[in-house]
């Protein structure tokens, strides 16, 4: 078998050209078949152009790595074709776009606009290893990138959107490199020396926790937060998880969303040794406040929201901080028993006024909330926030090391008083970076308005970021815990592309998906065979050629098949084509609609078979489905795109401001027989 290794640490303008056309030609010659490994560095070999090696399946001892795309156009028949010359110039050409400076790439860009006038193609009216190698040079280099994307060579953008959008498997090639490149930037595997971020105390045991609020179904955000704490708890360093139901918050919280959280924990493999409810330290929590109010370290007020929040900005105390102990021991009573006096009162801390940690300026630690508790029922009137509680019941619970974002970095300071103040045994704090992708909301409060205004079918919505969402897409837990588990406990903020995300899945269930065909209703084109048998019949074919274990499907033939309209429209009069899981067949007619608004669709096909043709020669490769033998399945195909249309929301954008027009995309298809026989939730 040939291989291709990449240096994955290299310029990516030169090896993604290489790894572009290398897949082009394992994909119009079914026999061929290239190993392609990824080697992290920036070279090969001494020579600093050595960024990728390819061996030949036979002779060559000595590795090739200069113009190896020229090696791989000889190596592989099927890359040849008319242009073949001229093909090889652009590809030689595509050297030009790798430095990464604008001045160096200007010129080379502008004499490929003034090219592409007029032009789908680089060379000739299909793709080629010319269109590959420009292209993947380009794509790799980010100034050039950038510079297409801005779109100020407009031949130069369209020609390169319409090679990416007409070749689906370009995205997942470039995504492979990226996530290796990804690797090598988080740097962390399962087992990776990442993870030793010095814990202190770890030798007297590790006890950590994971504190859902059950008022919204896990997001991708909390998967992280769990997995960590799961890893750390149980893989590194064999000690406790607790779950805590972080319940203080009646107004927001359902039964059916604590219930998700524990089917979502357990479906990724997270097995906590307890699970435990802030409710259940209630009672624990009113002593605490009642102590820290006697001690003189908190107060009650009852200024409204407004200015409150007016005072803290701007460093005023309030006009009830200076009350004796007994004035807010009776104000908490009033609160405790839900009178009319007692709803207007809080409890806050009294920690500074002026602090330029705003987090420490006079929190909130206590709310009067007459809505009964999906647990308690209508014993309390009175919740702690989750400041007040979560260090108190962190200490209770014997937890020692608190794991939590980084967003939280302000409030460790409040965190480590409420436990000096009330004299509690102290917990270590490690903070994390929380998980962003962008075009992504991981606020639960906006998710939720999401579902409540109808804009997603639920919380299980593929589009959404929820545990629910991305497994309704088609993400296995392997997979995602694979992903989160390599992006580590590191404080680096960073923006995550979905590619990355998806390209791992990628990795889980190529080997083990079943190959089925569906065709597009809409124009779709009905095309006569000539040599095929006069009775349909049925073949059993692997369902996955490279996975015999998958088994066998029942693929039917007949002398009428069916062909998307794309494919169809590529064919050329005389043109051999290939029939997949059949054989080689040439068009020998084509007919158009008469309808001079669509005179380019395509409206019927005569094809004759052609079985002893060289499946290695055409260029076309296309997917079909008999009309007959078998009965074809209506399927719906459903495609998203992203809720909002702008990476990064700041605190002051208006999310309503920026929500995709339209997100989800319906086609209606017939797919083969065999169908019929998935299940719900089989890959």
């Amino acid at each position: 078998m040939a291989s291709l290794t990449i240096a994955s640490k290299a310029n990516q303008a030169t090896t993604l050209p290489v790894l572009l056309v290398a897949q082009y030609a394992t994909k119009l010659d079914p026999n061929a078949s290239i190993n392609f490994t990824f080697s992290e560095a920036e070279k090969l070999l001494d020579d600093e152009k050595a960024t990728v090696i390819f061996k030949p399946a036979c002779g060559h001892d000595e590795p090739l790595y200069k113009d190896v795309n020229q090696i791989l156009m000889h190596a592989y028949k099927p890359l040849q074709g008319n242009h073949d010359g001229v093909v090889r110039e652009w590809v030689s050409r595509a050297s030009g776009f790798i430095p990464m400076d604008f001045k160096s790439v200007e010129s080379p860009l502008l004499e490929l606009d003034s090219h592409l006038t007029l032009r789908s193609y680089v060379v000739g009216y299909t793709l080629t290893p010319a269109d590959l190698a420009v292209w993947g040079a380009l794509r790799g280099n980010k100034v050039a990138y950038a510079a297409v994307k801005k779109g100020s060579m407009v031949n130069v953008t369209r020609w390169f959107k319409f090679i990416e959008e007409t070749n689906d498997w370009i995205a997942p090639a470039v995504q492979s490199l990226n996530a290796h490149a990804q690797d090598r930037k988080v740097a962390k595997s399962k087992e990776g020396a990442s993870y030793d971020i010095a814990l202190p105390d770890t030798d007297k045991g590790v006890v950590t926790r994971f504190p859902p609020e059950p008022s919204g179904y896990l997001h991708i955000g909390h998967a992280k937060a769990a997995l960590l704490n799961d890893y750390f708890a149980h893989e590194m360093y064999k000690g406790t998880l607790i779950c805590r139901f972080d319940d203080t918050n009646p107004s927001k919280e359902k039964e059916e969303f604590q219930d998700a959280i524990v089917e979502d924990l357990a479906l990724m493999g997270i097995k906590p040794d307890k699970t435990t409810y802030t409710s259940d330290y209630f009672q624990e929590l009113y002593d605490q406040c009642v102590k820290i109010l006697n001690d003189g370290k908190a107060y009650a007020d009852d200024t409204e929201r407004e200015t409150m929040q007016h005072e803290r900005m701007h460093g005023i105390a309030s006009k009830r901080r200076d009350a004796t102990v007994k004035e807010n021991l009776a104000r908490f009573e009033e609160m405790k028993n839900s009178s009319e006096e007692g709803v207007r009162w809080c409890i806050r801390a009294k920690m500074s006024v002026d602090n330029p940690n705003k987090a420490m300026r006079d929190p909130v630690i206590y709310r009067c909330n007459p809505q009964a508790h999906h647990r308690t029922g209508e014993k309390w009137k009175i919740y702690p926030t989750y400041d007040f509680a979560c260090p108190i019941v962190d200490s209770m619970e014997g937890i020692t090391h608190a794991l939590r974002t980084i967003e939280y970095r302000d409030r460790n300071p409040q965190y480590n008083w409420m436990l000096e103040a009330l004299n509690l045994r102290k917990v270590h704090i490690w903070d994390f970076a929380r998980m962003n992708f962008i075009r992504t909301l991981l606020s639960k409060r906006k998710l939720t308005k999401f579902v409540e205004s109808g804009h997603v079918w639920g919380w299980d919505d593929p589009r959404f970021p929820t545990i629910r969402g991305i497994r309704r897409r088609g993400m296995t837990i392997d997979a995602l815990r694979e992903f989160i588990l390599k992006q580590g406990p590191s404080r680096n903020i960073v923006n995550l592309d979905w590619t990355l995300f998806w390209a791992t899945n990628k990795k889980y269930i190529e080997p083990i998906a079943p190959r089925h065909t569906a065709i597009t209703k809409a124009n779709a084109v009905t095309a006569t065979v000539k040599g095929a048998r006069v009775a349909p019949f049925t073949e059993d074919k692997p369902k996955h050629g490279k996975n015999p274990e998958l088994g066998t499907k029942k693929v039917a033939y007949s002398n009428e098949i069916l062909i998307d309209q794309t494919d169809a429209q590529a064919f050329a009069e005389d043109e051999e084509i290939t029939l997949m899981n059949w054989g080689n067949a040439i068009v020998r007619k084509i007919t158009h609609s008469l309808n001079p608004l669509h005179r380019s669709l395509v409206t019927g096909l005569e094809l004759e078979l052609h079985l002893q043709g060289d499946v290695k020669k055409t260029k076309q490769k296309i997917t079909w489905l008999a009309t007959q033998g078998q009965e074809l399945i209506p399927v719906e195909l459903v495609d998203f795109d992203f809720l909002i249309t702008k990476d990064k929301l700041e605190e002051e954008d208006n999310v309503d401001d920026f929500l995709t027009l339209e997100t989800e995309f319906r086609t209606e298809a017939l797919a083969d027989g065999n169908v019929a026989e998935v299940g719900e939730g089989e890959v």
